[in-house]
């Protein structure tokens, strides 16, 4: 005898939706928020079923197509990095806090893969200054500029660019933005040439 079929619950928005689809889904969410899906601890939310196979416990966010993650905290939007750009002109300022180091930051290595540290001799990203983030001392060097400099600090994916910022506002640098980096395309897309 075949298995009874029930359909996905609405909440998958999805006709086409099957259980292999699914299964690796929830499968992946385990990890991560991948494709939207996370795992939850609620009972409350309905299971599905899907063959003769139980799919309990999970919820699908709303996001868009652009992005499988939300931006991590304190990352501004393209939007706001867009304007701030422009207002900014030519005295923007961006802090690369990630580390030249891939023993200290292993992670470093996947966004410089993608976009590299600043190089004033070829004129690449000439806006930009490295100032590496330490974990150790939870500080940073300093920039050398005046105090109300619009900067724009970022590392691989936003978590050292806040911290980054946070520490630049607590020396008294006032038009700070964190701007994510390579792996926030949306937001790199304003301001990674700088």
């Amino acid at each position: 005898a075949k298995p009874e079929y029930h359909p996905p619950p609405p909440s998958c928005h999805s006709p086409t939706m099957n259980f292999r689809t699914v299964a690796l889904l929830v499968a992946a969410s385990s990890r991560s928020t991948v494709c939207g899906f996370s795992p939850v601890a609620s009972s409350s939310i309905a299971a599905a079923r899907f063959g003769a196979q139980n799919i309990n416990n999970f919820t699908v966010r709303n996001m868009s197509a652009a992005s499988s993650e939300p931006r991590k905290a304190g990352v501004s939007s393209p939007t706001d990095i867009k304007e701030f750009v422009s207002s900014a002109g030519s005295s923007l300022l961006v802090v690369d806090a990630r580390h030249p180091d891939a023993s200290v930051e292993p992670g470093d290595a996947k966004s410089l893969a993608v976009a590299g540290f600043p190089d004033k001799d070829s004129n690449f990203r000439p806006n930009a200054i490295n100032l590496p983030w330490s974990r150790e001392s939870n500080s940073m060097e300093v920039p050398e500029v005046d105090k109300d400099t619009p900067i724009i600090t970022h590392c691989g994916g936003g978590g050292r660019g806040q911290k980054a910022k946070d520490y630049l506002e607590s020396v008294g640098f006032t038009k700070v933005l964190n701007g994510g980096g390579p792996k926030e395309t949306e937001c790199w897309a304003e301001y990674g040439d700088k």
